[in-house]
């Protein structure tokens, strides 16, 4: 896959930024991994645990980069920008809980609402040239990192 216009830097911290989400299916195949993980850092970081905690705190951090995008706006539109960037923080506060399948079903639907949101920002060009280039594979590995959670 090409990623033509992404700087080398945010491509390089986005797919470093997918590690835990990988790491955790890792730790749900692989009983090496998952007793490695257990012995060296503890459970908090195996499994459905790490995807769902690190998910919720990337869904609220894409809410901060909205934000940002947000500022580029004036009048309604930096109204409507402000309004919309903050869902992903609400949906990751009030829906994530209530047990791994739950949580991460409701992950999966607010990464799905977030690259919505990607794709409106970057419509009323707002977010730089490449953001789709960049957020479309990176959302794809999230999800298929979610899925084993809610399988």
């Amino acid at each position: 896959m090409k990623f033509v216009g992404v700087p080398k830097s945010a491509l390089i911290i986005s797919f470093a930024g997918l590690l835990p989400f990988i790491w955790g299916v890792i730790t749900i195949y692989s009983n090496v991994a998952e007793q490695l993980t257990l012995n060296l850092i503890g459970p908090r970081f195996i499994g459905p645990y790490v995807g769902l905690a690190y998910g919720t705190v990337i869904l609220s951090f894409m809410s901060g980069v909205l934000w940002g995008f947000a500022t580029k706006a004036t009048g309604r539109q930096a109204a409507n920008g402000y309004v919309l960037s903050v869902l992903p923080a609400l949906w990751a506060f009030a829906m994530i809980g209530g047990g791994p399948v739950s949580a991460g079903m409701n992950l999966i639907a607010g990464f799905i609402a977030v690259l919505v949101l990607d794709f409106a920002f970057w419509g009323w060009g707002l977010a730089p040239r490449w953001w789709m280039t960049l957020r479309i594979p990176a959302t794809g590995i999230v999800l298929i990192c979610l899925l084993p959670v809610v399988l």
